[in-house]
């Protein structure tokens, strides 16, 4: 499957860019929003479109076209205010399902936040940002899409460990960035994630054996 990734240059990304730029199965196109990201994956050979989140709808289908699957990893980072969680994390994401309504692209896999789903579990800290992650999340769940959302746990930087505990509700607890990603990847394909939401934090259990139990 040819996979376009929405929030190519973040963090997670990154990552997922990677494994399935190196991937046997798939191929991918990277969005990103500005024209200096473009070298990074250029030097790596791959694909890359320059289209904003706080740009139409029709922008950004137009750099979907010929893809298959869409992954929203985008996020307006912690530095923002409200209102770019807002343009981007909310807007911006809606804007991607009704661009994949448009192309007639069904597989969508949206990375939320741990615990989007309930309000009484949201951090006060940044609040808005939690309104923003449950809103687009009900926009997808209304959509025709053949979803999967994932609500990882706290993001952290050490490298991948392959085992993670998956599930509608999870005690509180960190992932590593990579690991998220390469959940994404085995989602793509895996039947038991198709229109189910759940959160993932580390773990004792490989990645494609937690998701074929959720």
């Amino acid at each position: 499957m040819k996979v376009f990734v929405v929030g190519a240059n973040g963090q997670i990304g990154k990552h997922l860019v990677d494994l399935l730029n190196d991937s046997q199965e798939h191929s991918v196109r990277a969005m990103i929003r500005k024209e200096e990201q473009r070298r990074h994956f250029e030097k790596k050979g791959i694909e890359s479109v320059v289209v904003s989140l706080t740009g139409s709808v029709e922008e950004i289908a137009d750099a979907a076209k010929g893809c298959d699957v869409i992954v929203f990893t985008a996020g307006s980072g912690g530095s923002t205010g409200a209102d770019q969680t807002l343009l981007i994390d909310l807007d911006g994401a809606v804007k991607t399902i009704e661009a994949a309504e448009n192309l007639g692209i069904k597989r969508f896999i949206m990375v939320s936040a741990f615990q989007a789903n309930n309000r009484d579990n949201w951090n006060e800290a940044i609040k808005p940002y939690y309104v923003a992650k449950h809103y687009a999340d009900r926009a997808l769940l209304q959509s025709d899409l053949l979803y999967t959302i994932i609500r990882p746990g706290g993001l952290v930087n050490e490298p991948a460990t392959g085992k993670v505990i998956a599930a509608e509700a999870v005690e509180r607890g960190s992932i590593s960035r990579e690991d998220v990603a390469r959940t994404i990847v085995a989602a793509l394909t895996e039947e038991n994630t198709y229109k189910r939401s759940f959160d993932l934090v580390s773990g004792n259990t490989a990645i494609p054996e937690a998701l074929s139990k959720i």
